[in-house]
């Protein structure tokens, strides 16, 4: 025979534990509240890199011309009416140096360039990848930049960028990965004071940072923002989302099972929830879109593990009638837990696959993913069904006296 674990000798343990975190992160929530992201803060995120200056490229010939960098090749898209449309691919591999390469590129009709000669050998992949802005090129020459070649070229700390750009207010700054990429996220808060505050907090950013490195030294990667009355609404919208979240699996839980397991269904879950809004507060994880999706995809990951287990338990419960609930509690949860465990460790490889070979929010995503799901197998087991234990004891003890009334009734009339 399969031998049992006891679980249920640690529900009431788990029970306090679980009252522990949730006030923990209540605690969290009152006196630091969310690191809210750009998503929830009226402001802007602009992502910059701060580089060398290669040269420029410009175009005066007919049609037009789109210039696109990767990371593996410069692309050049002639377009137009009274030009044959065509794309010339300059591989880094066939042009190992930005002087071959732009040397490659000016020999295109109508293309010029412009490169300064103390640039020309360094190695053309360092070129710095097209992420935002018009790629159109005309007369009005594009610039091309370049990462630094080693860690002796590197000219800027998070610390230097964070003096660049005092003055603007409420201001973060996060390095991006590598560090060597001298690439960084800068989140400038919107007060509302400012009709104009997109326009004018960019265009500080980028002369604050200019003034401290260098004209020409900075490039705008990605720039977003977000208005109060948007951030408000999505605010809102994220709260409702998991409120609905939760009535929902109540509904789901109550039509497949009693009310016992349907009640102990969510308060699994919304421990799961808390607990990850918990970790998200005390860590200052920056709270996104991004996080709203991992505390949602743990929600639907916890459910299933839990209506799984309590399927079994209803399964022996009819098998075994007369045996004590929560035996056939342990019982089913030690038949069940070699599924629990292979499921959740292969689940986690991704997860720990997005973390360690990721960065930003999606970095941020796994995390909250990995303590999600952790929270959600042990909630599954001590939370749910603990409740359900709880519950269907309550519910004997409640009939018992009135079963027994019943029984002498019956007796005294005959």
């Amino acid at each position: 025979m399969k031998r049992v674990i006891r679980f249920s000798r640690f529900f009431v343990p788990a029970a306090f534990i679980s009252t522990g975190l949730i006030l923990l992160s209540i605690v969290g929530y009152v006196t630091k509240g969310f690191n809210l992201g750009v998503d929830f803060q009226a402001g802007i995120n602009q992502t910059v890199q701060l580089a060398y200056p290669v040269g420029s490229v410009s175009y005066s010939g007919k049609g037009n011309a789109e210039l696109r960098i990767s990371s593996e090749a410069l692309t050049l898209v002639f377009s137009g009416a009274e030009i044959e449309q065509r794309t010339v691919v300059l591989s880094y591999q066939d042009y190992s140096t930005i002087k071959d390469l732009t040397g490659a590129l000016a020999a295109e009709a109508g293309v010029q360039v412009s490169v300064d000669p103390a640039q020309e050998s360094f190695p053309s992949n360092l070129l710095i990848p097209t992420s935002q802005g018009n790629t159109l090129i005309s007369q009005n020459a594009i610039k091309l930049h370049r990462a630094a070649a080693g860690e002796s070229e590197l000219f800027s700390t998070i610390d230097h960028v964070r003096e660049a750009i005092t003055g603007l207010g409420n201001i973060s700054v996060q390095t991006l990965k590598p560090e060597s990429s001298q690439r960084y996220l800068i989140r400038v808060e919107d007060s509302g004071e400012d009709p104009n505050f997109s326009a004018t907090a960019r265009q500080a950013v980028i002369s604050g940072l200019e003034n401290a490195f260098g004209s020409n030294r900075v490039v705008v990667l990605k720039t977003d923002f977000v208005g109060a009355r948007y951030s408000q609404g999505l605010s809102r919208t994220a709260l409702l989302l998991v409120a609905a979240t939760l009535f929902l699996i109540f509904l789901y839980s109550l039509v497949r099972f009693k009310a016992g397991y349907a009640i102990g269904a969510v308060l699994a879950i919304a421990h799961d929830a808390i607990v990850m809004v918990g970790f998200i507060v005390w860590t200052r994880m920056e709270f996104s879109s991004m996080t709203i999706a991992a505390i949602l995809t743990i929600l639907g990951y916890s459910i299933n593990d839990t209506i799984v287990q309590f399927d079994r338990i209803r399964e022996q419960k009819k098998l075994q009638p007369n045996e004590k609930f929560i035996n056939v509690v342990d019982y089913s949860l030690t038949v069940t837990l070699g599924r629990t465990i292979i499921t959740t460790a292969t689940t986690m490889l991704t997860v720990l696959a997005l973390f360690f070979f990721t960065t930003g929010s999606m970095r941020d995503f796994a995390l909250a993913l990995f303590v999600g799901m952790v929270s959600g197998t042990y909630s599954t087991i001590y939370i749910a069904s603990g409740f359900a234990t709880w519950w269907y004891t309550r519910n004997r003890k409640a009939k018992g006296p009135k079963a027994a009334e019943v029984a002498q009734n019956a007796s005294s009339v005959s």
